[in-house]
């Protein structure tokens, strides 16, 4: 009985090892509100890509927690991470939302005099109510993203046993909940540093267009990008520099 136990566990141990260390070739079609064609799909962790027809269908090779990233001008980022299911099955469907830039309202008023006593007079403008005023508490730092909210609900707990903290932390619910607040993080720092330094960089460094998205994704995927890229904008164009000499040599290789 004890070696059947034995045999059984040992299967299912080879079985999920396959199943982790498998890649296979996904295939799925991308569903949105605007065109559909010619989004751009990669595969982050082993730096791969693909494209969707004018359907929406895509074929793209990953195996087992891969990041999967799609990209279009007209939709916003969408990151997936590869499950058993998605293995299994082979298929990767995805849907995207439309990015959309929300005006903020615009109120018509009567014709400005030029002066500006009399035109703040007449104006119906009002100033925002500050809770302080009024006698009410209430919290003016910065506001916490959805991860953010949903780690510190993960963290605390009242009682003389917090629980929700000891569950979380045994499900792994917590561990999560920080890489999430990490790729927040690591995406955010990433923006500004393209912002900042992405047109002086390529203008030294030139690389085709076409590879700028994966090359930017390449250097995030680094272990050391936040503790380098974070200290200066220098730090992070040496750290840049070093890792296009590594892109173009993977590029290289795949040719």
């Amino acid at each position: 009985m004890k070696k059947n136990k034995l045999l059984y566990y040992s299967i299912l141990f080879t079985i999920a090892q396959f199943v982790n260390a498998q890649t296979v070739e996904l295939s799925g079609t991308i569903t949105g509100d605007d065109d559909v064609e010619s989004i751009h799909i990669l595969n982050k962790t082993s730096l791969t890509n693909a494209t969707s027809n004018k359907e929406g269908v895509f074929v793209i090779k990953a195996k087992l927690n891969d990041t999967i990233i799609f990209s279009a001008v007209q939709y916003k980022l969408l990151v997936r991470v590869v499950n058993k299911e998605d293995i299994l099955k082979k298929k990767l469907d995805v849907t995207l939302q439309l990015l959309t830039n929300q005006l903020d309202e615009v109120f018509l008023t009567g014709p400005l005099t030029g002066k500006l006593d009399k035109d703040i007079i007449n104006s119906d403008a009002k100033p925002k109510i500050n809770f302080y005023d009024v006698g009410i508490p209430g919290y003016k730092g910065k506001q916490k993203t959805p991860a953010q909210k949903r780690l510190f609900e993960a963290t605390s707990g009242g009682g003389f046993i917090p629980i929700n903290p000891i569950i979380n932390a045994i499900t792994g619910r917590t561990k999560k909940l920080k890489e999430i607040i990490k790729l927040e993080n690591d995406d955010a720092l990433l923006a500004r540093l393209k912002n900042d330094l992405k047109e002086d960089f390529f203008r030294v460094n030139p690389l085709d267009k076409k590879h700028h998205i994966e090359f930017f994704y390449f250097v995030q995927e680094d272990p050391e990008f936040r503790s380098t890229c974070s200290k200066s904008n220098l730090h992070a164009l040496a750290f840049f520099k070093k890792k296009l000499d590594q892109y173009k040599s993977n590029l290289n290789e795949k040719e």
